[in-house]
């Protein structure tokens, strides 16, 4: 009788494993950008209706947190609204990898302020004046007389590194410009949409998926004699919105099996029609 037990374990033990190996093999983790997950989970879940033997989960975190999970093995795919850092290569290739990139999309970084701010308009300039800390009350720019309530993504967020690169220090890499010491630095996208929708005095800025009516969208110029222009899909497009970025999956190697396949979706017709239904910009026209 004990052998006959003995021998059901061993049955049970190895239909286990042999069920986690099925579902390890059929499953993909992506984790990352917060700009990103909306977007991700949409192609996560029309990829599941057309593939229901496949398992995909997303979570988000931060492009840094999507990047350094991959690095340690524990996503499959790394979410990223910038481009992976020369320390994050170095520390890819000690561990034997070599990070694959694929831009998916496009996006404009939005700002955003209370719907009563007057302000509507605003030059690089100005912003980075603002974030840094040079300008401290709305009637510097024309608007009311209210200390200016900064909201940033944390420090961990491939859009806080993407703004400070291209906005605050104007795309020069000797520049050591920070944002002010006392802005809020927030843990999500949706936190800065929150937080602008309820404070008269708060502008923000994030990824064009979180747009909504909540919030008003500034014009953005390049500098002053430059005309301001709103983050619409045809601006990023063709570049004249000044805070325009490519946004990436990271594998650790070259793609393949269902990661390669969920890569193939999102850049399909079918994934791309979702990335514009997302408020993102299609890479395919």
């Amino acid at each position: 009788m004990r052998k006959i037990f003995v021998g059901i374990y061993i049955i049970l033990v190895i239909l286990g494993l042999s069920i986690f190996s099925y579902a390890a093999n059929n499953s993909l983790q992506i984790k990352g950008s917060d700009t990103m997950v909306n977007l991700a989970q949409a192609w996560a879940e029309k990829y599941m209706e057309k593939n229901p033997s496949d398992f995909i989960a997303v979570t988000g975190g931060g492009s840094g947190t999507g990047i350094a999970s991959l690095l340690s093995g524990t996503c499959d795919l790394a979410m990223s609204s910038r481009i992976i850092k020369e320390k994050e290569i170095e520390l890819a290739k000690k561990k034997g990898i070599s990070p694959y990139e694929i831009k998916v999309a496009l996006d404009g970084i939005v700002v955003v302020v209370h719907p009563s701010n007057p302000i509507s308009r605003l030059t690089l300039k100005q912003l980075a004046d603002i974030f840094s800390g040079k300008i401290k009350n709305w009637k510097e720019l024309g608007g009311k007389d209210a200390s200016i309530v900064i909201l940033s993504r944390e420090v961990n967020s491939g859009t806080h590194v993407y703004f400070k690169e291209h906005v605050l220090r104007k795309n020069d890499p000797n520049s050591k410009e920070e944002f002010a010491p006392w802005a809020l630095m927030l843990p999500s996208s949706q936190a800065i949409a929150d937080e602008v929708a309820n404070n008269p005095s708060a502008i923000g800025y994030y990824g064009m998926g979180y747009i909504s009516q909540k919030q008003k969208v500034l014009s953005i110029a390049s500098d002053e004699n430059s005309e301001a222009v709103l983050p619409t899909i045809e601006n990023v497009r063709s570049g004249i919105y000044p805070i325009s970025r490519p946004l990436f999956l990271y594998t650790s190697c070259q793609p393949q099996g269902l990661v390669k396949k969920f890569i193939d979706f999102a850049l399909s017709a079918e994934g791309q029609r979702i990335v514009q239904e997302t408020d993102f910009v299609p890479i395919a026209q």
